[in-house]
């Protein structure tokens, strides 16, 4: 029979004997799932608690896992001389993370997470104009596919938008510039160091709106919210994960799946039907968001 740590040590080895990419693959379809379930907590608790409330319980749990890491770090590793990028990121992510909880409470879980899959459109346009990168004409064209499939998931129609989805629309492009921030950041930060400022910064920014909106939870509502930040934290250390092991082109559409997730948990739990408009607007994003994926994993290659 074979002893515990013995028998730890087999399923390692057959762990790493698996290619990066299916690892990756691994880590990313988990990650998927948990920001899934994330939605899910978001959901079910923003009928009683405000989305400032939802937020800061996403940043302190997430700064309290992360803390043995930023302990280890030391003040010589998370001094920064880019302070002022710093603050502009996480007032914007802050802001975007609000954005999102707001249509996920507000927006079918399949409506809301297919707009912000529409990221990778922004951040084509964003990047132009904060990095001048240059943009071929296939990616421009894919982009403004994408952006008709946002179209159609904003149900024009009479002239009327909800006004929800012009905050996951918003949420989108904030994340997007916020994203670009960290290529501008990523030459001289660390990744600790960026989710220090970020989580920091996050609790700063929200706990006086916070406060003045508190609702006390029940026990098993601290629960609840805790697991938002639980959630989102370890849904956050498998994508980074995933990223480091395994090639973005092979493991970034598994990342889509957590729209099927969504439809499911939306009319499972919550009985929401996937109408027309987020069916083909969602197919819409999803396919030109891939492809703007496959150039961008492409480019190396072509430089090189």
């Amino acid at each position: 029979m074979l002893s515990g740590p013995t028998s730890f040590t087999g399923l390692t080895d057959k762990w790493l004997a698996l290619s990066g990419n299916l690892r990756g693959i691994i880590w990313i379809s988990i990650g998927t799932v948990l920001f899934a379930l994330t939605d899910v907590v978001v959901k079910m608790l923003g009928h009683r608690f405000h989305p400032f409330e939802l937020s800061l319980f996403r940043y302190v749990v997430g700064f309290l896992m992360l803390a043995p890491a930023f302990w280890r770090m030391g003040r010589a590793g998370l001094k920064t001389n880019r302070i002022g990028l710093h603050l502009w990121r996480l007032v914007l992510v802050t802001l975007a993370q609000l954005g999102f909880f707001i249509s996920v409470i507000n927006l079918k879980l399949a409506d809301a997470t297919a707009i912000m899959f529409s990221k990778p459109l922004f951040t084509t346009i964003v990047a132009v104009f904060v990095l001048s990168e240059l943009v071929t004409a296939r990616r421009w064209t894919a982009t403004a596919v994408g952006f008709t499939g946002v179209i159609v998931m904003m149900r024009p129609r009479a002239g009327v938008i909800d006004p929800v989805v012009l905050i996951a629309v918003g949420a989108a492009l904030t994340f997007a510039v916020a994203n670009i921030l960290i290529r501008l950041m990523a030459p001289t930060e660390p990744p600790n160091r960026i989710l220090f400022y970020y989580h920091l910064g996050g609790m700063v920014i929200l706990i006086a709106p916070a406060i003045w909106v508190w609702q006390t939870p029940s026990d098993i509502e601290w629960g609840l919210l805790a697991l938002i930040g639980v959630l989102t934290t370890l849904g956050m250390i498998c994508f980074v994960r995933a990223y480091s092991i395994g090639e973005a082109n092979a493991i970034g559409p598994i990342e889509y799946i957590r729209l099927i997730y969504a439809g499911l948990f939306g009319y499972f739990l919550f009985g929401e039907i996937i109408d027309i408009w987020t069916l083909v607007g969602g197919l819409i994003i999803v396919g030109s968001t891939l492809y703007i994926a496959r150039d961008e994993a492409r480019r190396p290659t072509q430089a090189g």
